[in-house]
């Protein structure tokens, strides 16, 4: 992998991210409607804890968003072509550390359920499934946990 790095998203980060989370692979055909009309917006950004991932020639190749109120990683994506080269895996260790920097004991994730694996690899638990939420979401989602004590 190539030097990769962590860096806080900023409001003009809103239209790369977007742009990622519509590009993503994982959520065509019958996943895509819970990205159809998605953004990320600068208010998103501002109000959040939102990293990105950057590679070479200043590229963003995936991003995060870590809820601390209720704790919880809201987003997570990382571009098609960056996947399987240690971003996510990147990403979701330096959620982890700042969520235990932020004092928090646990962080809550409600995964895409092709992601269950990854996230599950780096140490969350199963805590239960999320039902669907028509009409974006029509499937069941796997409710993890990160235990940070």
């Amino acid at each position: 992998m190539t030097t990769v790095a962590i860096r806080r998203a900023v409001a003009r980060d809103a239209e790369h991210l977007t742009a990622l989370v519509q590009a993503s692979g994982a959520y065509q055909g019958p996943y895509a409607s819970i990205t159809s009309g998605y953004r990320v917006t600068a208010d998103y950004i501002d109000g959040h804890k939102v990293f990105v991932a950057v590679g070479a020639a200043g590229r963003l190749l995936g991003f995060y968003a870590l809820i601390l109120d209720p704790p919880e990683l809201d987003l997570a994506f990382v571009a098609d072509d960056a996947q399987g080269r240690g971003v996510g895996r990147l990403l979701v260790e330096h959620m982890i550390d700042l969520a235990r920097d932020a004092g928090l004991a646990a962080v809550r994730v409600v995964a895409h359920p092709p992601a269950e694996d990854f996230y599950r690899r780096l140490g969350a638990v199963r805590v239960g499934t999320v039902a669907p939420v028509p009409p974006k979401v029509t499937w069941e989602r796997p409710e993890l946990r990160f235990a940070l004590a």
